[in-house]
């Protein structure tokens, strides 16, 4: 598949081919979360006082205009529970044929703007990005209605895993990238993993920002993914010692990966919106990201 003139014209496109898709794909009962689901519940509730006196609002820390010019668009992607799943779709402007691709998984906010407008930033820099909606289209602006809505995904996820798994046939079959990552933040960090989890052997990499991990050797022996794992070591929500278990899983099983722990550092500390952002920490942690992208995906050469 090529892009030729990409712009609108592209994306509508891209759009017609995904209802074709979507129409016969099929569904699977593959749920990599379904023995862990009393580990992710007390995930919620850490993630709702980590986050209790936060706001999802956009800092001017947020606003960092692309490196160059990107084309975005709001884009379905998936069919889950008989609705159409809408994401943001963004690559560069300039781009002619197809690019790596990173799925982007929102934090517990949900995808708002933050998101959006780190994908079109991600998307500057060489690839196509689709951040999704694992949140049913909703967006969270307070604290209780992220619980809730970070509650109900994971009642539901097996949802979540078709939605994620959808994602990663519309990025492969559909726009047509040689190589894909996952990349999320909190609830999206958890899930980055869990992706790597359904694709251990097709997916190309995944970034973690501190999420949810696990340190079960049956759930991570089989993984063949390279992983970056970014988190503070005063986080209480997703506390040192389950990374430290996490890494030394990984080790004992040879996996490739890089565990990253920035000293005196809380939860979310990438959230520009967040009161525990910290912007030397958040920078060094996105360049650390972009080089590790750059390392295990084929890269843009403009």
């Amino acid at each position: 598949m090529s892009y030729c003139t990409p712009g609108r014209g592209a994306i509508v496109a891209v759009q017609l081919i995904t209802l074709c898709v979507l129409a016969a794909c099929g569904r699977t009962e593959t749920d990599p979360a379904a023995g862990d689901k009393a580990a992710a519940v007390e995930n919620v509730e850490a993630m709702a006082q980590e986050h209790a006196h936060d706001t999802a609002e956009p800092s001017e820390a947020a606003q960092v205009e692309p490196g160059r010019e990107v084309t975005a668009e709001r884009l379905a992607y998936a069919e889950v529970d008989d609705e159409l799943v809408y994401g943001h779709f963004a690559f560069p402007s300039d781009m002619i044929e197809p690019l790596p691709a990173v799925i982007m998984i929102h934090e517990w906010w949900g995808l708002n703007d933050n998101i959006r407008a780190m994908a079109d930033r991600l998307a500057a820099e060489g690839y196509i990005v689709l951040a999704v909606d694992l949140f049913g289209g909703e967006a969270a602006t307070t604290p209780e209605a992220a619980r809730q809505l970070m509650m109900r995904a994971v009642e539901n996820s097996a949802s979540v895993t078709s939605n994620l798994e959808q994602a990663y046939a519309f990025v492969t079959d559909t726009a047509g990238a040689p190589q894909v990552a996952s990349l999320g933040w909190c609830f999206g960090g958890g899930w980055s993993l869990n992706t790597a989890l359904l694709f251990p052997k097709d997916l190309d990499a995944a970034v973690i920002y501190y999420g949810q991990v696990t340190d079960k050797e049956s759930r991570l022996a089989p993984l063949e993914v390279p992983i970056l794992g970014l988190f503070g070591s005063e986080d209480r929500g997703i506390k040192l010692d389950s990374v430290r278990r996490f890494e030394d899983t990984l080790e004992r099983l040879g996996k490739e990966y890089h565990i990253q722990v920035y000293e005196g550092a809380g939860h979310a500390f990438a959230n520009p919106s967040g009161n525990n952002f910290n912007a030397e920490y958040a920078e060094d942690a996105w360049n650390r990201t972009l080089e590790f992208l750059h390392g295990h995906l084929a890269s843009d050469p403009t």
